[in-house]
């Protein structure tokens, strides 16, 4: 007998944060938006949280996951995506190229194919999960990656515009999923 699948999953970019280093708090306006994203996520039946192990992510879903008594589980698979160990003044330009070549890889850097297998291998290990609405918390390089493996028309544009913070819905079910943009900036 085939088991039927539905699975949600809410993907959530961090809110503003002070830098781009991996231990970087929010700013006082990323703690609200996480107040304010909180306040949005409350009334969706979520039963499982995974956080990039950066501050940024967990503290964007802090205020959550207190008013829910949820635990924010950390994986490691969720970090940002490293474009390279060496300093690229036009890393922008290196970046949009990695979006037109999945497999370019840049010294000490990851490729998007990379990337996306990561994150994808996490998406995997939430529809295997008894948790019906899982919810995980990244950083925009990453998610926009995974947005592109769902709909290959969301490319370098879509990672362009993603705000602080974001959500997406992506509903799984069986071989199907759709995806949708829920996050309105207030």
């Amino acid at each position: 007998m085939l088991m039927k699948v539905n699975k949600n999953i809410y993907i959530i970019r961090h809110c503003e944060a002070e830098s781009q280093a991996p231990d970087a708090p929010l700013t006082a306006k990323g703690k609200e938006q996480a107040r304010e994203l909180s306040k949005f996520l409350f009334e969706r039946n979520l039963d499982r949280i995974v956080s990039s192990p950066f501050l940024r992510a967990i503290q964007t879903i802090e205020p959550f996951a207190a008013e829910k008594h949820l635990e924010i589980e950390v994986d490691h698979r969720l970090r940002e995506r490293v474009l390279s160990s060496v300093s690229m003044p036009d890393w922008m330009e290196k970046l949009e190229a990695t979006y037109n070549d999945f497999n370019l890889k840049y010294e000490g850097g990851e490729s998007s194919n990379e990337a996306i297998r990561r994150i994808v291998e996490v998406v995997h290990s939430l529809i295997a999960n008894d948790s019906q609405n899982s919810l995980i918390v990244a950083h925009g390089g990453i998610i926009s990656l995974l947005l592109h493996h769902y709909d290959k028309r969301l490319s370098f544009e879509t990672w362009r515009n993603l705000s602080n913070p974001d959500v997406y819905e992506l509903q799984i079910s069986d071989n199907n999923h759709q995806l949708q943009r829920l996050w309105k900036e207030p």
